[in-house]
Order: structure tokens, then C-alpha cells, then sequence
């Protein structure tokens, strides 16, 4: 009897190192599966360490229910996958959450992801880089009368989503999202030049 309850006391702190062990795992193949790593995804928040760590847990167990003749080899391997998942999900979770916070609610128009703060228009795709010829007025619409929803800089590199049609004014991107509307006549492509004659 006291022999059965030293083994479980056993087995249970085995599983327990085991587990431990496979997060620190987890951690590292996160690293390396370059998932910048537990702790620094590219957006602030929690949600990647604790999809790590959840991943890992979970991971674990099922790599233990699994294994056959090596379940601690199983446990391990399980952790490490579930650690990976969980931080890469994480990691994005919070990347959307910046993204949120950064151009407010988003809907879709048009095949077109834009923030809350702009109205509408029918497009015309570009998807290229322009740069800001000066410091200029992102505008709500593509109207020199409607609120200004933020700036370029000059010099400022920024995605050219679309043209509105029938107009001289471009949707600015940023992360995929409209955020505003520039007039052409102060942005130009990356990289064009003016012909000297």
C-alpha cells in the first residue's frame, strides 16, 4: 500500500518535472521555429506568453496520452509543438490587438480593409510604395474639405493601396488597412524620378 502511494507521488513529480521541462522546450523551439521567441513579439501584450505556456501544457499531455513506448520523449515533443502553436497564436493576437488600438474598429469595403475614421469610395488597385514629396494631411475623404485623420512626412515611405477613381487622390495604407487619403500631386512612386533634360 505505501509502496503504491510513494509510485504515484513519484510518477506525479516525474510528470510534473517532465512538463516543466517540455515548457523550456516549448520556449526554445518557439525561438527557433522563428516565432521571435517567447517573450518578444513585434506587438506588446501577454497573450503570447500565455499561449506558449497554455500550448505547452496541453502539448504535454496530449504527446503523454499519445506516446507509446517513450512518452516522456512524446511529452517533451508535444510540449514543444503546443508551445510554438501557442505562441505563434498569441503573438498574433496581439499584433491584432495593436492593430485595433492603432487605426480604431476596421470594416471592409470594396475588397479593402479600412479604419473606422475614413469614409468610402470606389477604388482603383495600386499596391505599390510611393514616398511623400512633402509633409502633407491624410484626409477622412478624398476631399481637401474633409478632417484630417492624420500626416506624411516628407521623405516618408508608406503603401499606395489604391486610387480613387475618377479622382487624383490615393488610399494610404498601413498593415493593410486604409487609413486615410493623400492627394497625388504630393506623393510620388518609390523610387521615380524626374527626367532631366
Amino acid at each position: 500500500m505505501r509502496t503504491s502511494k510513494t509510485n504515484k507521488l513519484i510518477g506525479g513529480g516525474a510528470a510534473a518535472a517532465v512538463l516543466a521541462g517540455a515548457l523550456a522546450v516549448g520556449v526554445g523551439s518557439a525561438q527557433a521555429a522563428g516565432i521571435n521567441g517567447v517573450t518578444n513579439c513585434s506587438a506588446n501584450g501577454g497573450k503570447q506568453e500565455a499561449g506558449a505556456a497554455i500550448g505547452a501544457v496541453v502539448g504535454g499531455l496530449i504527446g503523454n496520452k499519445v506516446g507509446g513506448r517513450h512518452p516522456t520523449g512524446e511529452t517533451v515533443l508535444g510540449a514543444a509543438a503546443g508551445a510554438a502553436a501557442g505562441s505563434a497564436i498569441g503573438c498574433q493576437m496581439q499584433k491584432n490587438t495593436a492593430r485595433e488600438h492603432a487605426y480604431g474598429s476596421t470594416y471592409t469595403r470594396g475588397g479593402y480593409r479600412l479604419s473606422s475614421s475614413i469614409a468610402p469610395a470606389s477604388y482603383s488597385r495600386i499596391g505599390d510604395t510611393f514616398v511623400a514629396n512633402r509633409t502633407v494631411n491624410l484626409r477622412s475623404a478624398p476631399t481637401t474639405g474633409s478632417g484630417r485623420v492624420g500626416s506624411l512626412r516628407a521623405g516618408e515611405r508608406f503603401q499606395a493601396l489604391a486610387q480613387v477613381r475618377g479622382s487624383d487622390w490615393i488610399l494610404v495604407g498601413q498593415g493593410g488597412v486604409g487609413v486615410g487619403y493623400v492627394h497625388q500631386a504630393y506623393v510620388q512612386p518609390e523610387g521615380y524620378r524626374y527626367a532631366r533634360y
